[in-house]
């Protein structure tokens, strides 16, 4: 293992696109180990797919993280004592590494072109043997005469390395036992001819410089270890402990994708998903709390986290259990947060604007208490809250509704309500439930079909909030117009 008293994880992501929920669960793993064991959690960025990689992307990489509030300790911004962080800005480490792999004897320069590589693969594939290429089959381009062109024209060699014919192993945390038979790979590319490392090499050159103990990834990434390995052994460094952390399925247990819904953090953002429900549930992606228990905070999962509890199991991902966990943590906030949290939500969907949500404080905060134990995301609110605020057309024919509205007292009971209404300029909880009470004891109609009845009329629906904060909530004014609109007929 890499030589350090300190427990170092890393989470090293490409800047290509939006963070994926399995990579959310890495880099929670890789942070809650290294928080759990008093270390360090390092962030990298691997940005050397330079069509592919971009600053946007970067950043909101970064802001994605934050937002999880999984916060490194060095890495982009914070810097440390072995940046840079980008490997677009580490290339001279590279190459000067690649070389002095050469110089041990574990590497060589290959004056060889892309499409002479493939003819060497094409023929051992035709002779029925694996691809596997070797320094005999690749060093004999290297003739004085291809070495003057290539200096000729500025062309650069690329670098293989000298892949040993033997077995590797690791014992890997989560696998097990894991066994690499000699001759699954041949020599291999580490330093292309425009001096871009290849992924395996750059990973281990930057793991062994930042002093990784610990490679917490994907089991995606198994299949690289060897090559990995490999180059450990030619630097002579013994490698980091690895665990490779199960999949994420969908319900339907295929590979999660686009096809079961969300599969990015940015997009459970953008659903009103929390930070907390959501570091909560990625953690039980793999992982149980000794007890069983699911609701979490951080303090509780660095607790009790061990690569002992990873599963090597596939994990399912559920989206409907992350609402329903992210509905227990909104729930435990008091309303003046959820207010706050809500704005750009009911703002964006243009129910209120600006002025109208900030203006209204009072009103909408009561509007949240009421509808709160309704909704499980923050983007559910402004739904639950229109009730409150949007006009409608009511369907009068509505069999349902005429159903109730028939029965004997309902249509009294309604109008003494809007005669109530009307009469009493007082427009409170308390003074509304009054009125309402004096309508049924004079008209005397059966509870449920007036309540329905009265419901429906005055909010379009049979099913709603608590009916009379409602009424409160829409306002004197309107209701005695959706009160008069229906007495007219």
């Amino acid at each position: 293992m890499i030589s350090t008293n300190i427990v170092r994880t890393r989470f090293a992501p490409s800047p290509t696109g939006y963070l994926h929920v399995g990579g959310a669960r890495t880099a929670l793993f890789n942070y809650l180990f290294s928080k759990k064991n008093n270390g360090k959690f390092i962030l990298r960025i691997e940005d050397t797919d330079i069509e592919r990689s971009t600053k946007e992307s970067e950043n909101q990489l970064l802001n994605t993280l934050k937002w999880l509030n999984l916060q490194w300790d060095e890495g982009p911004i914070v810097d440390g004592p072995y940046k840079p962080y980008r490997q677009s800005e580490r290339l001279d480490l590279y190459q000067n590494k690649a070389y002095e792999l050469i110089e041990r004897g574990k590497a060589y320069e290959a004056f060889i072109y892309p499409e002479e590589i493939e003819e060497i693969k094409n023929r051992l594939l035709s002779e029925g043997k694996p691809p596997h290429y070797s320094y005999d089959l690749i060093s004999k381009y290297n003739t004085p005469q291809r070495i003057r062109e290539y200096n000729d024209k500025g062309l650069k060699p690329v670098i293989f390395l000298k892949m040993p014919q033997k077995d590797y192993e690791i014992n890997d945390k989560i696998k097990g036992k894991v066994v690499f038979k000699k001759g699954s790979i041949g020599d291999f590319i580490i330093l292309r001819s425009n001096g871009v490392p290849i992924y395996n090499f750059a990973v281990v050159v930057d793991d062994i410089e930042m002093k990784i103990t610990h490679v917490i990834r994907g089991d995606d990434h198994l299949s690289n270890t060897l090559r990995q390995l490999a180059i450990y052994e030619a630097f002579n460094v013994e490698p980091p402990v690895f665990a490779h952390v199960s999949m994420i399925l969908g319900p339907d247990g295929k590979k999660l994708s686009k096809r079961h819904g969300a599969t990015s953090v940015e997009e459970f953002i953008n659903k009103g998903f929390l930070p907390e429900a959501m570091v909560n549930y990625l953690a039980l992606l793999g992982w149980s709390h000794p007890e069983g228990k699911e609701i979490l905070s951080v303090d509780e999962i660095i607790e009790n986290f061990g690569l002992e509890r990873l599963s090597s199991s596939p994990a399912i991902f559920d989206e409907n259990k992350l609402k329903w966990m992210n509905g227990q943590y909104l729930r435990k906030k008091s309303i003046e947060d959820i207010y706050d949290l809500a704005a750009p939500f009911v703002i964006n969907s243009k129910l209120l604007t600006k002025e109208q949500y900030y203006l209204n404080k009072k009103w909408v905060l009561k509007a949240i208490e009421i509808i709160i134990s309704s909704v499980d995301t923050l983007s559910e609110i402004p739904d639950e809250l229109s009730v409150f605020v949007k006009d409608f057309v009511p369907d009068i024919n509505d069999s349902q509704f005429l159903e109730y509205y028939n029965k004997k007292g309902v249509k009294e009971a309604i109008r003494l309500v809007y005669q109530f209404f009307q009469e009493d300029d007082e427009w409170e909880v308390e003074k509304i439930t009054e009125n309402i009470k004096r309508a049924m004891k004079e008209a005397k109609p059966e509870k449920k079909p007036f309540y329905m009845a009265l419901r429906k009329v005055l909010t379009d629906s049979f099913h709603g909030p608590d009916l009379v904060n409602t009424i409160f909530l829409i306002g004197r004014n309107r209701i005695i117009e959706r009160l008069e609109r229906i007495l007219q007929v």
